[in-house]
C-alpha cells in the first residue's frame, strides 16, 4: 500500500486512529493476560487431545479437544501478528509524515538562503553585487547637481 498517495488529512487520521488503539491495547489490565491464558489453554487442549489419542483411540473428545486448542491457539497468533503489523504501519505513517514535513520545510528554507545549495557567503556575495550593480545603472546625485547648477 502506497501511503505517498495519500492526503496529509489521511495521514494525520489514520496515524491518530492507530495511535488510540496502540494505547488502548498498552494499557495495563487482565485483558492480555487472559489472552496469553487462552493461547496456553488451547495449546493445553491440543496437548491433551494428542495423548488421549495415544492412549484411548481416536475418539470424540480427542479430536474435540484437538480442534478446539488449534483453533484457539491460531485466533492467539493471527491477534498477536495483527498487532504487531498494525504497530510497524503506524511507525510507517509517522515516518511518511515527518518525511512530509522536512519536504515542505526544505523549500521555505532554501527560498530564503537563495539559490538551491548556496551557503550564506555566496548570498551575501551577490547582495553586494547587485547593490553594487545598483549603484552603477544610477548617476551619482553630486554630478546630476553640479550640471542643473551650471
Amino acid at each position: 500500500m502506497s501511503m505517498k498517495k495519500w492526503t496529509d488529512e489521511e495521514l494525520a487520521s489514520t496515524r491518530d486512529k492507530l495511535e488510540i488503539w496502540n494505547l488502548d491495547h498498552k494499557k495495563k489490565g487482565w485483558a492480555p493476560r487472559l489472552w496469553i491464558l487462552t493461547a496456553l489453554l488451547g495449546a493445553f487442549a491440543i496437548s491433551t487431545g494428542v495423548v488421549f489419542t495415544f492412549l484411548d483411540g481416536i475418539d470424540a473428545l480427542s479430536v474435540i479437544l484437538i480442534v478446539l486448542g488449534s483453533v484457539t491457539c491460531f485466533s492467539w497468533y493471527q491477534s498477536e501478528k495483527k498487532k504487531k503489523e498494525t504497530i510497524i504501519f503506524l511507525a510507517e505513517v509517522s515516518d511518511e509524515i515527518t518525511r512530509r514535513e522536512r519536504r515542505d520545510e526544505k523549500p521555505k528554507t532554501e527560498k530564503t538562503a537563495g539559490k538551491k545549495g548556496a551557503g550564506k557567503e555566496e548570498v551575501e556575495r551577490k547582495e553586494t553585487d547587485e547593490k553594487n550593480a545598483d549603484k552603477d545603472r544610477q548617476p551619482e546625485k553630486s554630478e546630476s547637481n553640479q550640471k542643473t547648477v551650471e
